[in-house]
């Protein structure tokens, strides 16, 4: 009777193993990559909205209005 070569079924499992690994550590760089677009994107959205709130303030004192008032409907 001739052994079982167990050597190649240890190889493909530890091939498996790795290739495993790396589509997890793969999904954990995705993962932080996206988490820091969409940090970078709120950001900038919120500086962006605060700009425009301070343009929009900025024009209704030059225009000498009170923020909040609205001007009056067109006839």
């Amino acid at each position: 009777m001739t052994m079982p070569d167990h050597s190649m079924e240890r190889d493909r499992a530890e091939a498996r193993f790795k290739r495993a690994q790396k589509a997890t550590q793969d999904a954990k760089e995705a993962w932080a990559h996206y988490e820091s677009e969409a940090r970078a994107i709120r950001e900038k959205t919120a500086r962006l909205k605060a700009l425009r709130l301070a343009r929009d303030a900025a024009d209704l004192q030059r225009a000498g209005k009170k923020p909040g008032t609205k001007a009056p409907p067109a006839i």
